[in-house]
């Protein structure tokens, strides 16, 4: 106990705080149990920490412990949260519950048996709190972390702090917030900037290594995360990594299941399943029809990955600037958006707005007898009427 408190005094002390992410003020922090899910890489321990740096400072009522730490190879979380009330214990922040078995049932007790104590977990984008064998969907409030908006990315990378718009505020003002962010900042370059290396937030650490580091993140997702959810062997792992390349060669991909079947060697209904998989981990995107949805046995209209570094990363020299498009545009807007796809058009946006990305020249023909339907376009700075700027999307959180 006394080792994991020196730790945690020490993690918290080396905490920054000049860079939050968006989510830090949209959590209910007064809750008491609170889980905070995104995939590796996105900056959920950070955030934790950032909460308890600000906070609490160094307080022998707030711990924070990642549960892969050897400790847990031989003491029960239990008898942690247990031994920690006990000495006054009021703030337990639990990092990578992923990594440690039974996690959801142990959680559950500790929140029962120890009403005084604030529970906060974070865990992989894999999660199903809902599903999880104790069901903590009844007493956790959960927030997803996504990879960084292009505002965000500008933020951490210059400290210039950006004002979040709303997709109403950019349909109807886009000319005059497009104005007001031109004066502080290049968007078209920050834009491609961000486009190849800039949506996770260690960019900053690893620079030129950034793909490489992005590379090995990838691995572990598909080597680690999933099989603590899911029971997957060496071999599956293997088609799975088969299929996030083949997609990652022709997105945005329209899938042929019996091709793909054929083609990887597995099952129809297991390569679903494996979509399904690769979207909860968030390196890809599933698009359905804004006429249905997407069941667990359905067949996706599109596949997208899940945002445009991971073409580059999986793809390096050969990344398709429409498809980055795309990807960019469903990335930012799913963040608080349904994002479907429409008989004509690109996407249609809370079965509403739809919205035709492409480049500079880019008109509305394909979309002109629509209502509320708009053009995205690429490398432009100003829009015009129904013509908005694409970079302008990465600020709405």
């Amino acid at each position: 106990m006394e080792q994991l408190m020196a730790k945690s005094i020490k993690r918290i002390e080396n905490t920054k705080l000049d860079f939050k992410r968006f989510l830090f003020t949209h959590i209910n922090w007064k809750r008491r149990l609170i889980g905070i899910k995104g995939a590796r890489g996105t900056g959920k321990t950070t955030l934790l920490l950032q909460f308890i740096k600000e906070n609490f400072g160094i307080s022998d009522e707030v711990l924070y412990v990642s549960l892969d730490n050897i400790y847990f190879t031989e003491q029960k979380l239990v008898d942690l949260a247990d031994n920690f009330v006990k000495t006054g214990g009021k703030y337990l922040f639990l990092d990578e519950v992923h990594k440690y078995p039974n996690w959801s049932q142990e959680i559950k007790n500790i929140y029962d048996d120890f009403p005084e104590l604030n529970i906060v977990f974070t865990g992989s984008s894999i999660l199903e709190i809902d599903k999880s064998e104790a069901d903590l969907s009844r007493r956790a409030v959960i927030y997803n972390l996504p990879v960084l908006s292009l505002r965000e990315f500008i933020e951490i990378k210059y400290g210039i702090k950006q004002e979040v718009y709303s997709l109403i505020d950019i349909i109807e003002n886009h000319l005059d917030i497009a104005g007001q962010i031109v004066k502080k900042i290049k968007p078209i370059k920050e834009f491609n900037n961000y486009s190849m290396g800039g949506a996770y937030p260690f960019f900053m650490e690893t620079g030129p290594d950034y793909h490489d580091h992005l590379e090995r993140i990838i691995n572990l997702i598909l080597e680690n995360d999933l099989p603590a959810f899911t029971p997957i062997d060496y071999h599956s792992i293997v088609k799975l990594k088969q299929l996030l390349l083949v997609i990652s060669e022709s997105v945005p991909f329209q899938p042929n299941i019996s091709k793909l079947s054929n083609k990887i060697g597995i099952t129809r209904d297991t390569v679903i399943k494996y979509l399904h998989y690769l979207e909860k981990a968030q390196l890809i995107s599933l698009l359905s029809s804004n006429t249905k949805g997407i069941s667990k046995m359905a067949k996706p209209e599109k596949i997208y990955l899940n945002n445009s570094n991971l073409s580059y990363t999986l793809q390096p020299g050969r990344a398709n600037r429409g498809t980055i498009r795309e990807t960019f545009f469903l990335n930012q807007l799913s963040v608080k958006h349904t994002i479907k796809m429409p008989p004509k058009g690109d996407f249609i946006v809370d079965n509403k707005y739809v919205f035709e990305v492409g480049g500079k020249s880019k008109t509305k023909r394909q979309i002109i007898d629509l209502t509320d339907a708009f053009v995205v376009s690429d490398n432009i700075e100003y829009g015009f009427k129904h013509k908005i700027p694409l970079w302008l999307f990465g600020f709405m959180y």
